[in-house]
C-alpha cells in the first residue's frame, strides 16, 4: 500500500503563475491518463475466457496490499501463469519528472532488472510489471517467468502488453508501472492512483524480450502469443 505523496508539481506552478493571471484550481491538478485502446488485436474478453476457471499453482495465497489478507492464488494453464488483483503504481528505476523520489515516497531508483545498457528500466516510460520475489508460495523463475517476460495485462475491456521488470514483496501481489497504468487509462499518481481490483495480469510462460526495455517487441510477441493462446493461428 502506498503513502500519499506531496503534489509538488501542482504546487510550484502555482507559486510561478503571474499574480495579474492566476491559475484556475483545476487547472493546477495532474492530468488522468487519457482512454486508449487495446494494443494489438487480440480482444481483451477472448483472453479473459480463454483462461476458464482457475487451477491454483501457488502453494498458498498473496495479499494485495501488506494489510489486507490473502486471497490472490496464482493459476495457471499450459501456456500462461496468471493471477486478478489490484493495481499498484509501481514508479521504481531512472527517475524522471513523475517518478521520483519527491513525488513517490517509496521510490527506488533501481529495479530487480535492468536494460541492454546497464541501467534499470525507467517506468514512466516501460510498460512493466511486479512479480513476487520468489518463496515457498511460488517461484515465478520455474515456470519460466523471469526478466524480460512477456504479459498482457487486461483491464475494463483494454489490453496493455507488458514485460517482467520488477519483484516485490514475497507475500504481496498486484502492481504495475505507471506506463502500464498510463497505457489502460488507470491513474497514475503514485500515492493514490491504480485500480482497486479487476485487473487480470497474464504472463506467457518461457517467453522473452531481448531487450527488455524494446515495448514494440513486447507488443508483437505478445500479441503472437495471445493469437496462440486463444487459438487463432
Amino acid at each position: 500500500m502506498r503513502v500519499p505523496s506531496l503534489t509538488l508539481a501542482a504546487a510550484g506552478a502555482t507559486l510561478l503563475a503571474p499574480a495579474t493571471l492566476p491559475v484556475p484550481a483545476a487547472a493546477t491538478q495532474p492530468p488522468e491518463p487519457p482512454a486508449t485502446l487495446s494494443e494489438g488485436a487480440v480482444p481483451a474478453a477472448d483472453l479473459l475466457a480463454r483462461l476458464g476457471e482457475c487451477h491454483e499453482i501457488s502453494h498458498g495465497r498473496y495479499r494485495t496490499d501488506a494489510d489486507s489478507p490473502a486471497t490472490v492464488p496464482v493459476c495457471g494453464t499450459k501456456d500462461v501463469v496468471y493471477w486478478k488483483a489490484d493495481l499498484d503504481i509501481d514508479c521504481d528505476g531512472r527517475p524522471g519528472a513523475e517518478c521520483n523520489r519527491g513525488t513517490d515516497p517509496q521510490f527506488s531508483s533501481t529495479t530487480a532488472f535492468q536494460q541492454s545498457d546497464g541501467r534499470y528500466l525507467k517506468a514512466e516510460t516501460l510498460p512493466y510489471i511486479v512479480v513476487p520475489a520468489p518463496s515457498a508460495v511460488w517461484d515465478p523463475g520455474k515456470l519460466g517467468v523471469r526478466g524480460g517476460a512477456v504479459a498482457a495485462v487486461v483491464y475494463q475491456n483494454k489490453v496493455q502488453y507488458a514485460v517482467v521488470g520488477d519483484t516485490g514483496p514475497v507475500d504481496v501481489i498486484g502492481e504495475a508501472s505507471y506506463a502500464t497504468a498510463r497505457g489502460l487509462g488507470i491513474r497514475t499518481d503514485p500515492g493514490g492512483g491504480g485500480a482497486p481490483s479487476d485487473v487480470t495480469y497474464i504472463v506467457f510462460e518461457n517467453s522473452r524480450v531481448d531487450p527488455i526495455e524494446d515495448h514494440a517487441a513486447a507488443v508483437a510477441t505478445g500479441e503472437r502469443l495471445a493469437r496462440l493462446f486463444v487459438g487463432d493461428q
